[in-house]
């Protein structure tokens, strides 16, 4: 899985980071100075989930030497164009990267080593369906370099996770983050809340009980109805009623209370931890870092310019076989499409942005960046705090992030 580039979304600042990079709040910043963050994408899955709109595929058999081959060739391409850069993280996602060989994982992990160098903590994350079988290879996982876990479990009831098309149950399910939990430095799992027919004493229990496993991480989704999906059908045909959008806020809302109860607030979103559990990856895209995208799919940011790799895992290897790369776009990002991309990203975040940052790293001034009048009015409602310099969603705005996005961003 990997967040689309500047799409909007369905603590006060004090000028460090959630990490304690303190980029914020220092002189302007140039991303060739930064570390990289790296995206690695395996494209297979057993099955194709009726929500899942991510760029996964179901193969009968999968040439495992020739896909470990492709994507080092496709590492190597990237590597030679950015050279001098350090890796602050590494990301394994799908489709179902806990498919990979562990041999794969290892070798792709060995070789961005030699072709970067590893900034001090690098996190290396792998998502992981909550199977038995990929359980199984968590302590191969671990020794091949990766230290985080994402874990798709989705639901923690059997009826849901049949609803969801997920072939596991919570039995297995709960089975895989033990397992988890024993192998890896730090593990995270997802949830998908408001479902149909779900009540707000149904989710309470549900998010209770996932807070008690103890994890540092949680990734918890309301389920959207995502065009071309087999639940985009069903709700065309009435088969399917979406949550009503009021119960839906009313459930965000207490997922904020809860886990901020807990000891993991809100960092993002859609994102819990807490301190020093963040995303460091995710927040390289939040923060509007340079990534590389690698693998069919994936998309990077680099140097000012957007890459896209060919989705179709056949097409993938050909371009790979053909011009050394899976590059099938590669754009020069104008001033303004750059500054607009990094407002939409940041202000998913609780800590919100510099506009001094953001001018630094478009060439925008920060003066153009947002309709002060707009942000004066959304300020008076609590929605939105704004100094000279900062900008910040409060948690009340979050919930109308979109509509308040449309309105601020003027670039």
């Amino acid at each position: 899985m990997q967040p689309a580039p500047a799409r909007a979304p369905t603590r006060p600042n004090d000028g460090m980071g959630l990490d304690g990079d303190s980029s914020h709040g220092r002189g302007p910043v140039t991303q060739e100075q930064d570390p990289l963050a790296l995206y690695i994408h395996w494209p297979f899955c057993v099955s194709k989930c009726p929500y899942c709109d991510f760029n996964s595929h179901v193969r009968a058999s999968v040439d495992e030497a020739a896909w470990q081959a492709a994507l080092l060739a496709d590492l190597a391409h990237e590597a030679a164009l950015t050279p001098g850069r350090r890796l602050s993280s590494i990301f394994f996602g799908g489709g179902t990267p806990s498919l990979m060989p562990p041999a794969t994982v290892a070798a792709l992990i060995a070789a961005a080593g030699r072709h970067w160098g590893f900034a001090d903590g690098i996190e290396i994350t792998l998502e992981a369906n909550p199977s038995s079988v990929e359980a199984a290879r968590f302590a191969d996982l671990a020794a091949a370099g990766v230290n985080r876990v994402s874990l798709g479990l989705q639901a923690l009831d059997n009826e849901t996770l049949h609803f969801l098309g997920r072939a596991h149950d919570v039995a297995e399910g709960l089975a895989a983050l033990d397992t988890a939990q024993k192998a890896f430095a730090r593990t995270s799992f997802d949830l998908i809340y408001a479902r149909p027919g779900q009540s707000e004493a149904d989710w309470a229990a549900e998010l209770s009980r996932a807070l008690a496993f103890g994890t540092g991480h949680l990734s918890l989704y309301q389920l959207t109805i995502e065009p071309g999906t087999r639940f985009a059908t069903l709700a065309a045909s009435g088969k399917l009623t979406p949550v009503d959008p009021d119960h839906g806020a009313t459930l965000f809302e207490l997922t904020r209370a809860m886990t901020a109860a807990a000891g993991l607030p809100a960092y993002e979103i859609s994102n819990h931890a807490r301190a020093g559990e963040q995303s460091r990856h995710n927040l390289t895209y939040w923060r509007y870092g340079d990534y590389l995208g690698v693998g069919p799919g994936a998309h990077g940011r680099r140097l000012g310019c957007a890459t896209t790799r060919r989705r179709k895992p056949e097409n993938y290897l050909s371009a790979i076989a053909r011009n050394g790369h899976g590059i099938e776009a590669e754009d020069a990002l104008p001033p303004e499409t750059r500054a607009a991309e990094a407002l939409l990203m940041g202000l998913r975040l609780d800590e919100g942005v510099s506009l001094a940052r953001i001018a630094a790293r478009s060439g925008i001034a920060a003066d153009r960046l947002i309709d002060r009048a707009a942000a004066r009015r959304l300020a008076a409602l609590g929605l939105l705090s704004a100094g000279d310099d900062h900008v910040r969603v409060t948690p009340a705005g979050m919930i109308l992030l979109d509509a308040i996005l449309a309105e601020i961003v003027a670039v």
